[in-house]
């Protein structure tokens, strides 16, 4: 697995600061949540797709792609029953997907609890209909671009809409396409009734991504999880992709949380290689 820093992290920090800083903490990767560049994608110019990259290149980083998809828009929403706006939606995301090619990235997180939440007269079923028709349309630029857009599940406290691994798996699989995988976030999964390690087993097959951070809203060991027994089943499984700190409480320090994070995880990867029996000759 490789190690990976949410940007906006950063807050208000320059690019060029936040990549020297995550490099040196010993990140190998940077996603982006597109409202740190512009508010509306569509308005980020080639000179800054270049830029961004040509950044990540100077401080040794991959970008992994974009979260936050529809954050600080307008206009744009997932389950509605309202056709005109699913289709903008698709057109967004499908800009999203060209953004995060330009950008050098591979994946997108699709969470926006507050863009797909279910609306007032809409079924759980129809709620689906309606995602499914959105990524659907999506499907052509996400194979052209060669971009991976993952599903989230999301915790009640965030919202009432695939609330569970799950349940954004049952979407995935009507979908059925190799651009739509799985995206699995710790604090999300911590509202489940099933382990985390356990769902990370479950859902092996479609999972893309990974976010690492605590119920308490901030880095990985800044509270009571446990990520021995979860990058143990990471490790079980062979996941080879990102692992990215995403925190929502940056209270501690920008500096404390981008550097504590990294090593609590290599702290946790250190443990389980030590708790493993040699290898037999």
């Amino acid at each position: 697995m490789k190690f990976a820093i949410c940007n906006e992290t950063f807050l208000d920090w320059p690019f060029d600061k936040a990549f020297a800083f995550a490099a040196e903490c010993g990140y190998s990767g940077i996603e982006i949540a597109p409202f740190t560049m512009a508010l509306d994608a569509r308005d980020i110019s080639a000179a800054q797709r270049a830029e961004v990259c040509s950044l990540a290149e100077k401080n040794g980083l991959e970008v992994v792609g974009l979260h936050w998809l529809l954050a600080k828009t307008t206009g744009y929403y997932l389950t509605t029953p309202d056709a005109a706006v699913r289709k903008r939606t698709a057109e967004y995301v499908q800009e999203l997907a060209r953004l995060c090619r330009d950008v050098g990235g591979s994946r997108m997180i699709f969470g926006s609890p507050m863009q797909r939440n279910i609306l007032p007269g809409v079924t759980p079923e129809q709620a689906i209909d309606y995602a499914a028709e959105v990524v659907e349309k999506c499907l052509p630029v996400l194979e052209e671009t060669g971009v991976t857009l993952c599903i989230e599940p999301l915790g009640p406290a965030e919202g009432n809409f695939l609330n569970t691994a799950d349940e954004a798996v049952r979407l995935i699989e009507r979908i059925g396409h190799p651009n739509c995988r799985l995206i699995l976030d710790c604090k999300a999964m911590s509202s489940e009734a099933v382990s985390i390690p356990e769902l990370v087993r479950r859902h092996a097959r479609v999972l893309a991504h990974f976010h690492a951070n605590d119920p308490n809203k901030q880095g990985p060991g800044f509270g009571e999880l446990d990520f021995v027994p979860i990058f143990a089943a990471l490790g079980e499984i062979d996941y080879r992709n990102w692992v990215s700190v995403e925190v929502f409480d940056y209270s501690p320090g920008i500096e404390r949380l981008a550097q504590e994070s990294i090593n609590n995880m290599r702290a946790a990867l250190s443990e389980l290689a030590s708790a493993s029996p040699p290898e037999k000759n």
